[in-house]
Order: C-alpha cells, then sequence, then structure tokens
C-alpha cells in the first residue's frame, strides 16, 4: 500500500480506533452540508448528552438500507419510522427477472460467454447496483437476509439463468408470506439440482432437501420456546424437533420432481433442463405410497402436489419455526445479541399478524424494525459487526458513486464474501458464531475475519478512498457483460465543500460514524484534513474528503452498526 499518512492522520486514526466515548451531539445546522449533501440537522434534533451515540434515524436508516444517505437520513427525519418503513414496503426497482433466463446446457466457447451465462456475475453485479442505488432499500435488505438462511449456490451451480430466478424468489416474498416462500424454494430448480430434490425418485428417495428444509430453512434441530430459547426435557437435554424417520418420510414426499424442458424437450435431454420455471411432476418417480412425518399423515394415492403442501405445512407450522426465523432476520437486521423477549416479541407476530395470518413477513419486519430494542439506545453487547458485503456497500453509499457492480464482484471473494457462492449450504457464517473472548455472545460476521481479510479490506477502504483513481480497471465497464456502465466516483460533491473543513468532517460523522465522534476526535479529524495542503482548491478539498472517508471505514464506528 503507497503511504501518505501524515502525524495528524496517523492520530486521527488511532483515536478513532480507540473511541469508547458518547456522542458529542453536533448540531449539523451549524456547519451545513452543501451541493447535494443535504442539511440533516432534522435528523439530530433534540438529543441529550445522556442519549445513545447515534441517531435513531441513523440507527434506522442502517438498519433498512445497505448505508445512509443524506436523502434517506432526510425522508426518515421527515416520515418517522412508520411513515419510512410504509414507504419502504411499498417500494420497487430491483430486480432479477430479466436476468432469470434459461439456457441448454453450456455451448460456450469463449470467457466473457462463460461469464454472462454460466456463473453469477452478472446477478452478483445486478445486486451490488440495486444495493448502491434502488430506492427499495428495505426489499433487498431483507432478501439479502433471506438469501444467508436459504441457501443454494454457484459453488456448485453455475447457472446464470437459475441464480437470478432463485434470488429473485427473495425479492418476490421478502413481504409476502413466508409459506409461500418457502413452497417456491421447495419446487424451485436451482434449489432442487443444490441439494438433489430435482431427479429424486422412488427408487432412492434423496434425503438433503428434506434434511435442510427442516434444520436450516424452517424450525431449526432442536425444539425452541417462543422467544427462541431451547425447550428442555425433564433431565434438561434439549428435545429434537424431528428424527431420522422424519426425514426419510419428507424425502419420500418429495419424489418424483424434475426440471422442466426448454422447447418441451423430453424429460431425458438433460441438456435441456429449465433452471428458471418451477420444477414439473414426473409420476412415474413419485412415491406414491402412504407417508408420516411430523406428526403428518399422507395417505397414499395423495397427489404429488399434495404431498408437497403437506410438507410446506409441517414446517412452516412448526411451533419453533416462528422463533428460529425471526431470530436469524434480527440478527441480520438489528442485533446479534437480541434478548429472549425480543425474539419472543416478534415471533408472536409471525405466529399471528393480529389478524389470525401466520408469517406475514411484512408483519414480521415491521416488529423487528419497531421494537424497543431496536429503536432504544444500544447497550454494550447491542449492535453487531458488518459483514464484508455490507461494509463495501455502506462505504459506496456515503461516498455517492454509481456503479454497473462489477468492481464490487471484482472485490468480494478477496474479502471472504462473495454474494451467491456461499461455500455451503451453511452460509458464509452460522448466526450463533461465538464472539472472541465472550462465553455468552455471539458475533456473525467474526467469522470472516481473519490476518488476510482484515488487511485486505484495510486495503480496500484505502484504494476506494485515498488512493481513487477512474482508469483502474475495477472500475471500468466489463464489456463481457452488457449493459456495463463501469464505476464512477461523486467526488464534486465533496469537492464543493471547499475549506469548510468542519462541515465536510459533519458529513461524514453523519454518514459513516453515526453522529458519535468526540471532540477530541473531531479535532484530531479537522488536523488531518488541514494538513492536506495542496494548491488547488478543488484537489484540496477531493484529498480532505477522501482521507477523512478512509479514516472512517476503517474505524469501530463504521464497521460495528449499533
Amino acid at each position: 500500500m503507497r503511504r501518505i499518512w501524515t502525524a495528524a492522520a496517523l492520530g486521527a486514526a488511532g483515536l478513532l480506533s480507540a473511541c469508547d466515548g458518547g456522542s458529542s451531539n453536533i448540531n449539523l445546522a451549524d456547519s451545513r452540508m452543501t451541493s447535494g449533501l443535504v442539511d440533516l440537522s432534522a435528523a439530530n434534533a433534540g438529543l441529550s448528552p445522556a442519549q445513545s451515540q447515534v441517531t435513531d434515524g441513523i440507527r434506522l436508516a442502517r438498519q433498512t438500507t445497505f448505508g445512509p444517505t443524506p436523502e434517506v437520513l432526510e425522508k426518515i427525519s421527515k416520515l418517522g419510522t412508520e411513515g419510512w418503513l410504509d414507504e419502504q414496503f411499498a417500494a420497487r426497482g430491483s430486480t432479477y427477472a430479466d436476468l432469470a433466463v434459461a439456457r441448454r446446457i453450456n455451448t460456450c466457447n469463449d470467457l466473457p460467454c462463460s461469464r454472462r451465462y454460466y456463473s453469477r456475475t452478472p446477478v452478483a453485479m445486478r445486486f451490488y447496483a440495486n444495493a448502491v442505488s434502488a430506492p427499495d432499500q428495505l426489499r433487498q435488505r431483507v432478501a439479502f437476509a433471506l438469501s444467508q438462511m436459504i441457501v443454494a449456490s454457484e459453488v456448485e451451480l453455475r447457472l446464470t439463468g437459475g441464480i437470478a430466478a432463485f434470488n429473485q424468489l427473495f425479492l418476490d416474498n421478502a413481504f409476502g408470506n413466508y409459506r409461500t416462500l418457502l413452497k417456491s424454494v421447495t419446487l424451485n430448480p436451482y434449489m432442487g439440482q443444490y441439494l438433489n430434490m430435482a431427479g429424486s425418485s422412488k427408487a432412492a428417495p434423496s434425503e438433503n432437501y428434506a434434511r435442510e428444509l427442516l434444520q436450516l430453512f424452517s424450525m431449526g434441530p432442536n425444539q425452541l420456546n417462543l422467544n427462541g430459547t431451547l425447550r428442555r426435557d425433564a433431565s434438561g437435554a434439549s428435545v429434537p424437533n424431528y428424527g431420522p424417520d422424519d426425514i426419510r418420510g419428507i424425502s419420500r414426499a418429495l419424489t418424483g420432481w424434475d426440471r422442466a424442458r426448454i422447447g418441451n424437450a423430453a424429460i431425458t435431454d438433460a441438456t435441456a433442463g429449465d433452471d428458471v420455471k418451477p420444477m414439473i411432476p414426473v409420476p412415474e418417480r413419485y412415491d406414491a405410497g402412504e407417508k408420516q412425518f411430523l406428526g403428518t399423515r399422507v395417505p397414499a394415492g395423495a397427489s404429488q402436489q399434495a404431498s408437497v403442501d403437506a410438507v410446506v405445512d409441517a414446517a412452516f407450522n412448526n411451533p419453533s419455526t416462528a422463533p428460529f426465523v425471526s431470530r436469524h432476520l434480527i440478527v441480520h437486521l438489528v442485533t446479534a445479541n437480541p434478548s429472549p423477549a425480543y425474539v419472543g416479541r416478534v415471533a408472536a407476530v409471525f405466529a399471528n399478524n393480529g389478524q389470525g395470518v401466520r408469517g406475514d413477513m411484512k408483519a414480521v419486519v415491521r416488529a423487528i424494525l419497531t421494537d424497543p430494542e431496536a429503536r432504544a439506545a444500544p447497550r454494550g453487547d447491542r449492535g453487531k459487526l458488518k459483514e464484508p458485503v455490507l461494509a463495501m456497500l455502506g462505504l459506496a453509499r456515503a461516498i455517492g458513486l454509481t456503479t454497473d457492480g462489477v468492481a464490487f464482484v471484482m472485490r468480494d471473494t478477496t474479502l471472504g464474501q462473495p454474494v451467491m457462492r456461499a461455500p455451503s449450504v451453511f452460509n458464509f457464517y452460522p448466526i450463533d458464531y461465538p464472539l472472541q473472548g465472550s462465553t455468552t455472545l455471539y458475533s456473525p460476521a467474526s467469522k470472516l475475519l481473519n490476518s488476510s481479510t482484515v488487511m485486505r479490506l484495510h486495503n480496500f477502504m484505502y484504494q476506494w478512498t485515498v488512493q481513487t483513481e477512474t482508469s483502474t480497471v475495477e472500475f471500468q465497464p466489463y464489456t463481457g457483460i452488457v449493459p456495463a456502465s463501469g464505476t464512477r466516483f461523486a467526488w464534486a460533491t465533496w469537492e464543493a465543500f471547499g475549506d469548510n473543513v468542519d462541515a465536510m468532517i459533519a458529513a461524514v460523522d453523519v454518514l459513516m460514524l453515526g453522529n458519535s465522534i468526540t471532540p477530541t476526535q473531531r479535532v484530531a479529524l479537522r488536523n488531518a484534513a488541514l494538513a492536506i495542503k495542496d494548491k488547488n482548491a478543488r484537489t484540496r478539498a477531493r484529498k480532505r474528503a477522501k482521507l477523512l472517508l478512509y479514516l472512517a471505514g476503517t474505524s469501530p464506528q463504521f464497521l460495528v452498526d449499533r
């Protein structure tokens, strides 16, 4: 890494890293953001020194988007929590539908063709482009969380159309009903191939999907109380939710499904499998005998569709499913360590939205984000470490860049989290990964941290701020993917601050640090910025902004959402 550090910059970095202090509650009315960076003083109005490090508006933006922007914070300050959520529930804009095109088995003869049709690249690019600028931020955050619980990965299946169709399910059902999502996933051909339900026959039923449906996608391995704590028997041992006989019964009930065929090709034509449309029944492969599982009996002669519905209903209606799914979503959106009471309140809404409906995702998401533990000032065990994807996107949205997503795809593998390419069905990390040094707390994203990924994340922050040059290959359009526009940085907006360093620091504080820096840290940042003395005013302002964004992006106040 090229070193440009001044003594003031080094001092600022050390102060940010060491910070544990409270907010200095800067009044942005005294240092307005200019040239497109709106005045956010309304979002900070009424704070007292005893209140949280960050305002509730900034915290809500961190929970419901891929990173605060001036526009988002201004809307939240005007609409309030409920109004902002209502707007987000109605918003659309992100989609993979145009990429979900079935294609016969690989006929490519070059790398660009393979990347376009037989890799995650186009879909991952769209994910990042949408996350940076599409308006339906909450829908995307929930879809991203769901995709990390219900996992199918490019590691096993390099099928662009299938990856797009599979991830479209999460966008479409983010605010729908969880049962609808479970059934759609069950009959999805990409998942069908990933966990071997496609082609499973009565002669040799595959148990893979049956096992993961229960273990990971619905109820979990052990019985849970409504508040997410383990149910225990008289001896104090946990109580399993299912056993080998349940898995066998479900696997038999899910036999006889396979991919549709492109152009009505014969079911025996493996080169024509459709990776986009729902799977179709193949009656001669179906086990029509009686099946029993999870207290459910499917009578002999029941249709294939009836058997699927019975499986989905048994998983969906299991008492443990409400707390299992609720805790997963809370961990991804709000905090790695929700209290049992928090989980219980959300799970109760999953079980009944107040109108007798189970699995209403809109009601569940609203309950998660309006719960007192989401809105209250965070304690020491609240909040969560940003996973690499959220760290990249948080920086990008704070800078104000526009992108086709390829620059992110070129980075996420080295940071340990290539979207849509989880190493296994267990995702990139478990939500109960322990916090180092603690016997009671969890820090899921810490699973991705090691000496290599930490250094790479640090280098990423440096290279996308201080060292940014538009001539860098990763920022150029990738001609193998159409449309391609590359990545552009909105440095002109930051240059407009001119020599008003205090306003520039205020903007960085709000967008990156949650309005949490102390007076001492602010002085250190100011000294670091003022040490840059280029004669050209625009160059001077741009370099100062880049340095401040870098220092913020590598600080705990940015990397840990509280």
